[in-house]
């Protein structure tokens, strides 16, 4: 499938854009193991236009990562469209609109989710950022504000008139953050509507091989977004590929196979910030690792409190000597 003639794949498996999660170390693990199309961190557009450090950084990408997307965000078109300028200069494959994010420091002030409230000024941001780059524009978002209000039919319609190239759809309302279950049906009945012709991307709740092909299958979009089912397990790319192609689940690695990877996480995770902060970002990610070792409690909390590379690596011995690499996990169902 191509997109404004960009290659994403076909059936492709998207990783979704997560703060302090998608930068460029992880990123390279995701394309690693199958990943077709990546997404960077959000970037604040006021903070671009103020040239930020720490923002400008997170426009770093590498041509091994293509097709890679950089999503920004903010309330204002003004600092928006200059945003998307600054984001232009370093040629990613796509520049993508933050109209999903939930959480209360972005959303209620007027930037990501909600932007659900005013739809008329997310329309114009979005047609002015389109006019503003040559690059192709492309959007995520969610359902609508709450329950009472579902208003992504008339976004996606109003999207695909200004020129939006493609448009990826969280199956959760902002209220709802990320609690109960993500409604995949309303993205199948826009993706299935004659009016939609740009195409739909599904996200929420991609847990497994099954729900992945479910998604493609039951509601036909053209492509699946896995958040937060990455975190500590970026070979979930793999698993699902693996089930498309055989019909069989492919076991978890082996401990002693996660070990190698986390500890290339770490590394470089490391030379990205510095060891102190490194190790803090790493934690997250393995907080989600090695799920259902028998007896595993005390040597997690001690993986998770090491303050030195040096002594999480003697943790990792000490992990891998008592389970010896024979406790491959299956994804759940």
């Amino acid at each position: 499938m191509k997109i404004a003639g960009v290659e994403v794949g076909e059936q492709p498996l998207i990783l979704a854009p997560m703060e302090d999660v998608t930068n460029p170390p992880f990123r390279k693990f995701c394309k690693r193991y199958g990943a077709d199309w990546l997404y960077s961190e959000f970037v604040s557009a006021d903070a671009l236009v103020r040239s930020v450090n720490k923002s400008l950084k997170k426009l770093v990408i590498d041509e091994k990562e293509r097709p890679v997307t950089i999503q920004i965000y903010g309330r204002f078109i003004d600092s928006m469209v200059e945003a998307a300028k600054i984001v232009e200069e370093v040629k990613p494959d796509f520049i993508d609109i933050n109209f999903g994010c939930p959480v209360k420091r972005v959303a209620q002030k007027g930037a990501g989710a909600g932007l659900l409230r005013d739809i008329p000024l997310m329309t114009e941001m979005a047609r002015q950022i389109v006019r503003a780059v040559k690059i192709p524009v492309t959007a995520k978002t969610r359902l609508g504000w709450d329950c009472e209000h579902i208003v992504i039919e008339d976004i996606a319609k109003r999207l695909q008139d200004v020129g939006i190239q493609a448009l990826a759809i969280h199956g959760r309302t902002r209220s709802q953050m990320y609690t109960g279950e993500a409604d995949w049906e309303p993205i199948g009945r826009i993706k299935n509507n004659p009016r939609i012709k740009i195409p739909i991307l599904g996200n929420g709740d991609i847990t497994s091989p099954q729900r992945a092909k479910e998604a493609f299958e039951k509601y036909g979009v053209d492509g699946v977004m896995i958040g937060r089912a990455t975190i500590g397990h970026p070979w979930i790319f793999r698993q699902i590929k693996h089930y498309f192609e055989t019909g069989e689940i492919l076991p978890d690695l082996s401990v002693k196979e996660q070990i190698e990877i986390i500890k290339e996480q770490i590394l470089l995770a490391v030379e990205w910030i510095d060891e102190v902060r490194g190790l803090l970002h790493m934690r997250r990610h393995m907080a989600s690792m090695f799920k259902g070792l028998p007896h595993f409690r005390e040597l997690r909390i001690r993986m998770l409190q090491a303050p030195s590379i040096q002594e999480l690596w003697h943790i990792f011995d000490e992990i891998e000597r008592k389970y010896s690499g024979e406790y491959p996990l299956l994804l759940p169902e």
